[in-house]
């Protein structure tokens, strides 16, 4: 059986000590995901101005729309790493189960909102959300409290079901919206948690490969996947229908060359490229910033990602290691997806890129889930502070 892996001993170097012996956690950490959003927001005011401009009346909609999220992602954020992880232990099944809820909501008319002919959003006057990025948290938080609840579970494949099942069950209220791209997401954070645990190759393999095998089928069920796929695969075929998405996008990565054409002097978001402040927002940070600047960027997700599982590696208990270890996943393998779909290395699907992208569901979930990282950081340092004491 292969062993999960991780460490309470010693203190990280990342850790920095207040007044009083109190701790202040990883503040490069905080400080990075700070950065990131507030990039973001200045991202999202150049891709969508001239958009916005168009559609609403109103350069500033989308930006002044992220820039609640932020606040209130903020608030969030700092609110939740107060709270001792490990009272978040008991919240895993609640999570879980409003998370299917809030998924099954979708479908209920007058609840349900539609926009390019997808029902992912749920809304109440001129409130809404988007319950996708609820779920695939709230999964994080179910499978973590189980199996930290008995980790001898992850030894037999029988142990592991009620975490695959619950991921299948996400997965399936998603795919109805349609929505493949969480999807794929949902079930890569199923195996990733599952990877994490400790279980062996033989129950990884035996849950991965009719997962594979599932992602065809899910295409050919659908003709406007297939027609992703055959777009994707020459997408010159269709450069006014399915390809022109991806076409636009390859326009500006290209036109960004090296240096950039400077920030805010984007040819391709004028209306060429859709989603330009969401789903393709990368497309015109590539544009104006160049390969360069895409560099720096993911330096910074990748920065922010080695120290979210090093703050995981920190804990001194199971549970902290697959609560960080999870929601470090979940922000890496979106941030993965968005990069590579942009880039036309997978067929494209509707994934922002967490922090950056437009959307306040998205970027008020993903902050206080970067909260609770944060917050891990700040107790593991104080139980540690308190021992030597």
């Amino acid at each position: 059986m292969r062993r999960s892996k991780f460490s309470g001993k010693g203190r990280p170097a990342s850790a920095a000590r207040g007044r009083g012996g109190r701790s202040l956690g990883d503040i490069p950490f905080l400080a990075a995901v700070i950065l990131l959003a507030v990039y973001g927001i200045v991202c999202v005011y150049s891709a969508s101005a001239y958009n916005a401009e168009v559609q609403y009346g109103d350069s500033l909609y989308f930006v002044k729309k992220q820039i609640v999220g932020f606040v209130l992602g903020l608030a969030g954020m700092i609110a939740i790493s107060f709270v001792d992880y490990e009272k978040l232990k008991k919240c895993g099944v609640p999570a879980l189960a409003v998370s299917l809820v809030l998924l099954a909501l979708v479908f209920v008319p007058g609840v349900g909102k539609s926009n390019y002919g997808a029902t992912r959003w749920i809304g109440f006057g001129g409130f809404t959300i988007q319950p996708s990025e609820l779920a695939k948290y709230g999964f994080v938080l179910f499978a973590a409290g189980y199996f930290a609840k008995d980790p001898a579970r992850m030894r037999t494949g029988k142990g592991v079901l009620p975490v695959l099942f619950a991921g299948l069950g996400i997965c399936a209220l998603v795919i109805l919206e349609p929505n493949m791209s969480i999807t794929m997401l949902i079930a890569a954070i199923t195996i990733g948690m599952i990877f994490l645990s400790g279980a062996s190759w033989k129950t990884l393999f035996a849950i991965a490969v009719p997962v594979l095998c599932a992602v065809p089928a899910l295409i050919f069920a659908e003709p406007y996947r297939l027609k992703r796929l055959s777009a994707f695969l020459d997408p010159w075929q269709s450069p006014k229908g399915e390809g022109y998405q991806l076409i636009q996008s390859l326009y500006a990565l290209a036109n960004g060359n090296l240096f950039g054409t400077g920030l805010f002097r984007s040819r391709q978001k004028y209306r060429f490229l859709p989603f330009a402040e969401s789903d393709f927002i990368l497309s015109v940070i590539a544009e104006e910033t160049g390969f360069v600047g895409v560099l720096l960027l993911f330096a910074l997700i990748g920065f922010i990602v080695w120290r979210g599982f090093r703050i995981a590696k920190s804990c001194d208990s199971f549970y902290g290691y697959m609560l960080a270890s999870g929601i470090t996943l979940a922000f890496t393998v979106q941030a993965a997806l968005n990069a590579l779909v942009v880039s036309g290395c997978i067929p494209p699907t509707g994934l922002p890129l967490p922090l950056v992208s437009a959307g306040n569901t998205s970027l008020v979930v993903t902050m206080t889930a970067m909260g609770v990282l944060y917050g891990i950081s700040r107790h593991n340092e104080k139980g540690k502070i308190h021992r030597m004491h």
